[in-house]
């Protein structure tokens, strides 16, 4: 039994969500989202709440059905408070800016890296090096940020590169004389 599949959702005040067959349509005060199930999983409104149930007792929609509760909570969480994620950017020189719907990052290499931002994210640049990266959806604010620091892949040794805040970056261990 999934036990984050049993998990009923609280619907907060000024979200709407509509069941239309395999898809959760989520509306609030920050945007809308439609979240697909996946195959074997239904969602149900009941009592102000929203319930994922499983469409037969087999074993392998277990894992389904928790995929399908989470997906639908982070939607969501998503339409009332947003997500974020922050990144820094470190070393010399190394510096952003913002140009329309465009980043422009210096970042080491002979000629300046421009990033489109998609539809749907906001990105606020503070003193040059640090990014917020904002949206409704948790996997496409997740998936730009992730784009974002592989544009310089933070390097442990010399401490540059765009990292997550808050990110440690571990160094292999040396050879030893024994």
């Amino acid at each position: 039994m999934s036990r984050i599949g049993k998990k009923p959702i609280t619907i907060p005040k000024g979200v709407t969500i509509k069941v239309d067959g395999a898809a959760v349509e989520v509306k609030g005060p920050k945007g809308q989202l439609k979240q697909s199930l996946p195959p074997g999983v239904t969602a149900v409104v009941e009592d102000g709440t929203l319930v994922t149930k499983k469409i037969s007792d087999d074993r392998e929609l277990d894992k389904f059905h928790g995929l399908a509760r989470s997906l639908v909570n982070n939607a969501v969480l998503g339409v009332t408070d947003g997500w974020k994620r922050e990144l820094d950017i470190v070393g010399v020189g190394y510096r952003a800016e913002m140009k329309g719907q465009q980043v422009h990052l210096a970042l080491g290499y002979s000629h300046p890296v421009v990033f489109d931002i998609p539809k749907g994210i906001d990105v606020v640049i503070d003193k040059q090096t640090h990014l917020t990266v904002t949206g409704v959806d948790r996997q496409l604010v997740g998936q730009v940020a992730a784009n974002l620091r592989r544009l310089r892949k933070p390097d442990p040794y010399q401490q540059k590169g765009v990292r997550y805040t808050g990110e440690v970056l571990k160094k292999k261990a040396g050879k030893t004389g024994a």
